[in-house]
């Protein structure tokens, strides 16, 4: 089951259509027992979601059912602290299951993205009254979404969306873009400023009064996320859903590393994709070359090679990714400044992996598969789109910036969520 896209404001009028928000589980979300469990889900999922994965892409569908799948199965409450009845895997289990929901179709795995990191927020910054109250929510099968990112201020981490205090509750108000996973979520958590600059995550309900989600993304990539606008006109967020995010980056914590691996999990799971794809082609569709003397294309010495690079590239971005994992755990469990920058240096390191293995697999499938594999029927390019398009998310030359000025200089990265 899917959603069509909203009409355009064009279409619709003047004045912006937001899409009313999904309905509630009726039922609570299955908790996950362990890290096995959490890959086993993860492999069942992708299976279903690999089906109609290119159609959805396609025809621009939203992903409703498959996302209720997703979110019901326990997965988006991995990281929900055992002290709170949440399995809290380890970070290197989910970035395996972030990169195996992506093979299958990287947008809905986008969409989870911040959701998780989220609630990796509220255990840092939160007290213990406000994280019972929302691990139990997101334990029932809430789904978070973001209203972040403002495409009209001049850097990614200014904001000009702002909330007034009024006593028990705020007002928010503002505007918001790049919004992944705010269409299909039940709450939409929107960073705004209080009178002192600070930046707070004001957790509103979806279909709160003032608060409209358009679906107006139109990236060529990375469909089905929805990533569009977020109008918030005096919205109101009880203070117990508003939650201090600045607090994540006043002392050394691993929230930023959080949201990085993430990022670099999708990328990784659209070079397996790819990749995979690849070697299909060649083995049952492509022809061997007039010169190359074999009876298959998967015969092609150059092939062979070609296949080979792109194979242990993509195991050693899969094993950087796993790193990562490893040092963001010890970082959770012992923040010191030294604990944070492992973290923080070594999802650099398999950020910058991923995003090159899922950039040249995604170019290399056509040419080793041939003009065949370009026929829309195929709709390979899907590869090739989502990986430009999400690995634009935060700027790899970055990436070799931190890593070497940190061998060289001894400098520690920036405490932000692109970190």
């Amino acid at each position: 089951m899917t959603i069509a896209v909203s009409p355009t404001t064009a279409e619709a009028g003047s004045r912006p259509q937001g899409v009313p928000g999904p309905a509630r589980p009726s039922t609570p979300a299955h908790i996950v027992r362990d890290d096995a469990e959490a890959i086993r889900i993860a492999h069942d999922l992708a299976k279903d979601f690999r089906e109609g994965a290119s159609e959805r892409d396609r025809t621009n569908a939203r992903p409703l059912a498959e996302l209720d799948a997703f979110s019901q199965s326990g997965l988006w409450s991995i990281n929900v602290p055992r002290a709170y009845g949440g399995p809290e895997v380890s970070y290197r289990t989910l970035a395996q299951v972030i990169a195996i929901i992506a093979a299958a179709d990287p947008s809905i795995a986008q969409i989870a993205q911040n959701h998780l990191g989220i609630v990796a927020a509220i255990r840092t910054v939160s007290d213990p009254e406000q994280q019972a109250l929302l691990f139990a929510e997101v334990l029932k099968g809430t789904r978070f979404g973001n209203a972040f990112s403002e495409k009209g201020t001049k850097r990614a981490a200014e904001f000009e969306t702002r909330f007034t205090d009024h006593g028990d509750h705020v007002i928010v108000r503002g505007r918001k873009f790049y919004s992944s996973g705010a269409l299909l979520a039940h709450r939409v958590p929107i960073v705004a400023l209080d009178d002192q600059g600070r930046a707070w995550y004001a957790i509103a309900e979806r279909d709160a009064p003032g608060l409209t989600v358009i679906d107006d993304w139109s990236a060529f990539g990375q469909r089905g996320t929805a990533s569009g606008t977020v109008i918030i006109e005096d919205v109101r967020v009880e203070k117990s859903h508003l939650v201090p995010g600045y607090r994540a980056y006043e002392a050394p914590r691993a929230d930023g590393a959080i949201f990085q691996i993430i990022q670099a999990a999708i990328d990784a799971g659209i070079g397996r994709a790819a990749l995979d794809d690849t070697i299909d082609f060649v083995r049952e569709k492509a022809r061997p070359w007039i010169d190359s003397g074999g009876e298959r294309a998967s015969d092609d010495p150059y092939t062979i090679r070609a296949i080979g690079d792109l194979t242990i590239r993509q195991h050693a971005a899969e094993a950087l990714l796993d790193r990562a994992g490893l040092a963001i755990d010890a970082a959770v469990t012992n923040p010191t400044p030294d604990s944070v920058t492992a973290a923080q240096i070594a999802t650099a390191e398999a950020k910058v992996l991923t995003t090159e293995v899922a950039l040249a697999a995604s170019n290399t499938l056509f040419e080793l598969s041939g003009t065949r594999s370009t026929l829309a029927e195929h709709n390979l390019d899907r590869h090739w789109r989502n990986a430009r398009t999400h690995t634009l998310h935060d700027p790899v030359r970055w990436k070799y910036a931190i890593v070497g000025n940190h061998a060289l200089n001894d400098v520690n990265p920036p405490l932000h969520a692109w970190s």
